[in-house]
């Protein structure tokens, strides 16, 4: 899988849009020198270059939405995973009636970013737009298309290797942003990025901290909130690319352990729902030489995350 700035081949971005054209037009455009780069070339390609056949074709290549088959495609599954989670089986049920008459009425599947979305929202979205004529309906649906697109190239583009820290904005701001030592890496074994779903483009400027859990016998939990249990590890603003500095060091065996990356989005999104996020995961003693990256997909009302590689 393509997951570097390299040559995006063909196969690789049908993945993120089914769109044939599309996928042609943006392998052949490749390579980007940023994720940035990739997005304004997805943009302008599914908004100029590809006609309504096309859209179609990208449409097709989603589930309805609700769709819990196994042969969903798992990106289609981590998107719908709110959704699914929050759908009871009255819900589950109406979601399917409702899949069914919008088909019907407009010849292709409801096209909705679900990430974050939870079941009852969905349906109270898909019932409002049930009411659109067609030829705005499809303009909706289209641009619902491209935040997915969007959101899978940053999954695409996840495991990019991240530039070398500076001290600039995306720079190091404490000492273990420094590397100690060699190392077989060539990155840190935790690295982020952030994306701005809402404006589908790098979130340049936001504070970072990585911290790492100190009490080895007793683990953060739900009901253990111990604020003062972290030790800060590192600290750096995200650059142009959204991308932060280096975190911690490079290491050849990252410390098992529970970690906790944090996102300061209030001077990013001022009017935001979320003054900031936290992410908290473990890593396993038998994880200790893999890679981490725990990018932060974020919207002033709405965000999400994955592990990256």
């Amino acid at each position: 899988m393509a997951t570097t700035r390299g040559q995006l081949p063909v196969e690789d971005v049908l993945r993120v849009n089914g769109s044939r054209r599309f996928a042609a037009a943006l392998a052949a455009a490749s390579p980007f020198a940023s994720l940035a780069d990739a997005l304004l070339a997805a943009r302008r390609i599914w908004l100029n270059e590809v006609d309504v056949n096309g859209w179609l074709e990208a449409f097709a290549a989603h589930p309805a939405i609700g769709t819990t088959s196994s042969s969903a495609p798992k990106w289609c599954k981590e998107e719908q995973s709110a959704a699914l989670a929050t759908a009871t089986d009255s819900t589950a049920q109406e979601l399917a009636d409702w899949n069914a008459r919008y088909r019907e009425k407009f010849g292709f599947v409801f096209m909705i970013c679900a990430s974050g979305r939870t079941a009852p929202e969905v349906l109270a979205e898909l019932k409002r737009r049930y009411e659109n004529r067609p030829i705005v309906e499809l303009e909706i649906a289209a641009q619902e298309e491209l935040k997915i697109t969007e959101l899978r190239l940053a999954k695409l583009f996840a495991s990019e290797p991240v530039a070398p820290p500076s001290s600039t904005v995306g720079g190091p701001t404490s000492q273990s942003d420094k590397a100690a030592g060699s190392s077989n890496r060539t990155r840190p074994p935790i690295t982020t990025h952030v994306l701005d779903v809402a404006r589908g483009s790098p979130a340049s400027g936001i504070e970072v901290h990585l911290e790492m859990w100190k009490d080895a016998s007793t683990p953060p939990s739900f009901n253990n909130k111990d604020f003062n249990g972290w030790a800060t590890l590192g600290s750096s603003v995200t650059n142009n690319d959204g991308r932060s500095g280096q975190l911690m060091d490079i290491v050849n065996n990252v410390a098992p352990g529970f970690y906790r990356i944090s996102f300061n989005t209030s001077k990013y999104a001022p009017s935001g729902f979320f003054p900031y996020v936290s992410i908290i995961f473990e890593i396993k003693k038998n994880q200790t030489t893999e890679h981490f990256h725990v990018p932060l997909l974020h919207s002033p009302f709405s965000f999400t995350t994955y592990r990256g590689s």
